[in-house]
Formats: structure tokens, sequence, C-alpha cells
């Protein structure tokens, strides 16, 4: 077994986070890498789904954001979540409590850094309406996007791996995961 391997086989047996913008391919990325690892694959937002028996539409509605980030770190920072699984985390989920700090202490983070128009063009045909994004248009999602990612790009840079990729893959992120040391 090579240095590398071993390596892979340490952080293999960690919470691997992924983090960064709605719409940066969390998710995708998340379980095509998973499937390839051989390791679970968890969504945080439908994880909070499932706990809560709402969608995240209904409860932006009935909790407000405040109260959907108390759900959020909730269920974050549940127990019962594999030790050796890859979580796709909500796209705000880094930036409040100390969620940040949370992850990087129990686990691997990875910080998905993909490129603002990428970002618009992924959100304006995306199937599901995000809550965040929900009416805007195209020049306001713009706008909108290149202003939170500003304001939560401190968090999102404590990650402990950032891969600037704007179409990236499970084999790209397996790279990153082995050169960490």
């Amino acid at each position: 077994m090579t240095q590398i391997d071993n390596h892979l086989d340490y952080l293999l047996n960690q919470k691997i986070f992924l983090i960064g913008f709605m719409g940066c391919g969390k998710s995708k990325l998340g379980k095509a890498t998973a499937l390839k690892l051989e390791v679970p694959f968890l969504d945080l937002d439908t994880l909070i789904e499932t706990i809560n028996h709402q969608s995240i539409p209904q409860l932006f509605e009935n909790l407000g954001e405040e109260g959907f980030r108390i759900k959020e770190k909730e269920a974050l920072q549940q127990s019962a979540m594999a030790n050796n699984a890859i979580i796709a985390t909500g796209g705000g989920a880094p930036c409040f409590f100390d969620n940040m700090d949370w992850m990087n202490n129990n686990g691997v983070t990875i910080f998905i850094d993909t490129p603002v128009n990428v970002l618009a063009d992924r959100l304006i045909n995306a199937k599901v309406e995000r809550p965040l994004v929900k009416g805007k248009s195209y020049e306001e999602l713009l706008d909108f996007i290149a202003t939170k990612l500003n304001e939560r790009r401190p968090f999102y840079e404590q990650a402990q791996i950032v891969i600037k990729e704007g179409d990236l893959n499970a084999e790209m992120l397996i790279d990153a995961l082995t050169q960490k040391r």
C-alpha cells in the first residue's frame, strides 16, 4: 500500500464536508465521489427535511432564516452522522454559529470555489427553485451571488482544501484529498 493509499484510507475514516455556494455541485459531486470511494453520502438538506418533516422552502417560510439555521446546526452536529461519510452541506451552513469550526474539528472540509457566472447559470436553470434566489432575474441573480459569495468567502476559505474549478468531477476531488497532507 502506498503512502497516498494510506493517506486516503485515513481520510475516508473521517467525515468529509463539501462546502460552497448553492449550485456549486456539492450534492452531485458528493454522490459521485462517495460511490467511487464506496463510502456513505449524506446531503445535509435532505437530513434536515427528514428530521423536520418539511421541505427546506417550508422551513424557511415557517421558521424564517434564523429558525432554519438553528435546525441546520442541530442536523449538522447530530452524533448519529457517519464518521466515514461524504457530506454535502447547505451553502450557508459554514457561515452560522460555530459550524465551520465544528466541521474543521470533526472532519475534512473542502470548499468548492465556483465562478459567479457558472453558479448563476446553474441556479437559473435549476429544477428546484431555492428560497434565497426565488423570483430573481439573471442580472439580479448575478448581483445576489456576487454579494453573498463575498460575505461568505471568509467562512468558506477556512476550509482545509480549496478547489477552484467550475467543472469538477469525482476524480479531481479524490486527487485533492490524496494531496492533503
